[in-house]
């Protein structure tokens, strides 16, 4: 009786945080050659981000479908993505297609694959903010890829809820902690020194840090703006505070952050930094103004204090369990968020000691456990 050959599996990612959020995935599976080949395709969504993701987690693409265009348009990512992977399904013929979060590398990954009848696995699965466009285009390409997925990976019981509310049978769904949890628990435990000796003396022991990063489209313009002003308030009100912001490379971003706050004193404008130096900058800042999705997720378990920089989240757990707070764009509003924290070491201290309910470390191997049981291998 001849063997079971090994199942092919396809994982698909983009962003440099769908690299970081899969890697443990990727990782996790290629541990088991005899029972899954897995194939690994990029759609360059992010493409300098991405690559440095790739290296630190020695993960080398068997396709690249380099769509980036410059000043492209969210249709035209997802029809190269689409046709991208066309040619991809008819060399490896996967049994299963992995992708994660909301991208819109993601999206078009599930309906690619729903396409060629090819089972899709949808790694963090069941986040909700129920604004159709906020955040956008996320919240729908999460959404449609539910809709289009066969295993839903829920991070969280609160995401399992979303998901029975939206239909999906529960043995379909599995509640499996973040896969970003995995990944951060590793990174963060090395010793780092930062190369950049400027941005090493910020987060010396004399000054408290506040890590700021804001990208997301819904900010664009006005809130940024916004932000950058209450940033400028706070370290002139406060001698101790350092700011460090590592500025997105989108000009539409660096066209505002730039002409606020370059050349504020105790304000540190940084270039988008690889993922290692980033998770060491969250692991030494006192504590962090960010509208990243990942970050709400990633900085609890690094016990910082999170103030979302948005109008919704699709990540509440952590505002539940009381790690992080929803103060939107107004400068107001963060300016006096802000100052409560940096006045009350009992506030700060019930947010930072607040248990992470995003996981344990253990993401990438249940996962891995439920697509054998899947396939029953």
């Amino acid at each position: 009786m001849s063997e079971k050959k090994p199942i092919n599996i396809l994982a698909v990612f983009g962003t440099r945080p769908d690299a970081v959020k899969m890697a443990p995935v990727v990782q996790d599976l290629r541990k088991f050659p005899d029972k899954v080949a897995l194939s690994v395709a990029v759609s360059g969504q992010h493409r300098e981000m991405l690559d440095q993701v790739l290296d630190v987690f020695d993960i080398k693409p068997d396709f690249d479908l380099q769509i980036m265009r410059e000043k492209q348009s969210l249709a035209s990512i997802t029809c190269r993505c689409l046709e991208g992977l066309e040619k991809v399904f008819e060399e490896v013929n996967p049994k299963m297609v992995l992708a994660q979060g909301d991208t819109t590398t993601t999206f078009a990954a599930s309906l690619a694959a729903f396409y060629h009848k090819i089972p899709f696995g949808h790694v963090e699965a069941g986040l909700r903010t129920d604004n159709k466009y906020n955040p956008f285009p996320e919240e729908m390409n999460r959404r449609l890829t539910t809709v289009l997925g066969d295993l839903h990976f829920a991070p969280t019981e609160m995401a399992r809820r979303n998901l029975l509310k939206d239909g999906i049978p529960d043995e379909k769904i599995y509640v499996t902690g973040n896969t970003v949890i995995d990944a951060l628990l590793t990174v963060a435990k090395k010793q780092y020194k930062f190369d950049d000796s400027e941005i090493e003396n910020a987060f010396d022991k004399g000054s408290r840090v506040i890590l700021v990063t804001a990208h997301r489209r819904e900010n664009w313009g006005e809130p940024i703006q916004s932000i950058c002003e209450a940033i400028a308030t706070i370290v002139k009100r406060h001698p101790d505070v350092k700011v460090v912001f590592p500025v997105h490379k989108n000009p539409i971003v660096r066209e505002v952050v730039y002409p606020a706050l370059e050349g504020v004193n105790r304000v540190y404008l940084t270039e988008p930094p690889d993922y290692v130096p980033f998770v060491h900058m969250m692991k030494r800042s006192y504590l962090i103004l960010t509208d990243s999705g990942g970050v709400q997720e990633e900085a609890p378990s690094l016990g910082k204090p999170v103030l979302i920089l948005r109008e919704t989240t699709e990540r509440p757990e952590a505002v539940e369990a009381g790690s992080a707070r929803l103060i939107g764009t107004k400068k107001k509003d963060i300016v006096a968020e802000v100052e409560s924290l940096l006045a009350s070491r009992t506030q700060y201290d019930r947010m930072s000691e607040v248990k992470s309910p995003f996981g344990d470390g253990s993401a990438a191997r249940r996962i891995r456990e439920a697509i054998f049981e899947y396939f029953k291998i």
